[in-house]
């Protein structure tokens, strides 16, 4: 099976490294490791790559966040898709930054742009990858924290996570759904959990 695969952003350098840019991040380093680029087209940037007779379509919206769905639907459409051809990567306010949780199918979890995928596909049956980016932010901040930008440690943390999920991707297409996600998701341990289980070797 072949799939378009859409990363969740806004366009435009001002937002490259902000917290709501998650999808074209993975994206970009996807296109990166795999000595691609991406050309502009019809609602938005595309690239393709291929991996064990897979095909991938790469998809950043050049539409509004909450305009997606138009991207989305024009593109399975073109490439002669059905929702179950899609896999989505966006971020996620309610998972702990660096938590990956992948599904087949449910709600939008209040994600302006998988709600409107859903909607002007009728449908929720497509795979979404959540990538956590936290939510510590005061009442009434959310716009806020969700369009400012990463620290140098969270950006080294999403260049580490990129790989993962990369490959998750691919055992979509090779091993299916189901098997892929239980290596996929993954929790983020506190910093004093991985202290707590970390033991200087003897020699």
């Amino acid at each position: 099976m072949d799939y378009l695969v859409v990363g969740l952003g806004n366009i435009g350098a001002e937002y490259a490294s902000t917290r709501h840019n998650m999808g074209f991040m993975i994206l970009d380093a996807w296109a990166q490791a795999s000595n691609i680029l991406f050309r502009t087209e019809r609602y938005g940037d595309l690239a393709q790559t291929s991996f064990k007779g897979r095909h991938f379509t790469l998809l950043k919206p050049s539409t509004y966040m909450n305009l997606s769905g138009n991207a989305v639907r024009y593109w399975l459409q073109k490439l002669g898709y059905s929702p179950e051809n899609l896999i989505v990567i966006s971020d996620d306010l309610n998972l702990p930054f660096g938590t990956i949780r992948m599904r087949t199918g449910g709600s939008s979890g209040g994600h302006n742009g998988l709600e409107n995928i859903t909607e002007t596909l009728g449908t929720d049956q497509w795979i979404r990858i959540r990538v956590g980016i936290g939510n510590e932010f005061k009442t009434g901040g959310q716009i806020d924290f969700v369009l400012g930008s990463l620290s140098e440690e969270q950006k080294k943390e999403v260049s580490e996570l990129a790989p993962k999920i990369i490959q998750g991707i691919k055992d979509i297409s090779t091993i299916g759904p189901a098997r892929a996600m239980n290596t996929l998701n993954t929790r983020k341990k506190p910093a004093e959990e991985k202290e707590k289980h970390t033991e200087t070797p003897e020699f």
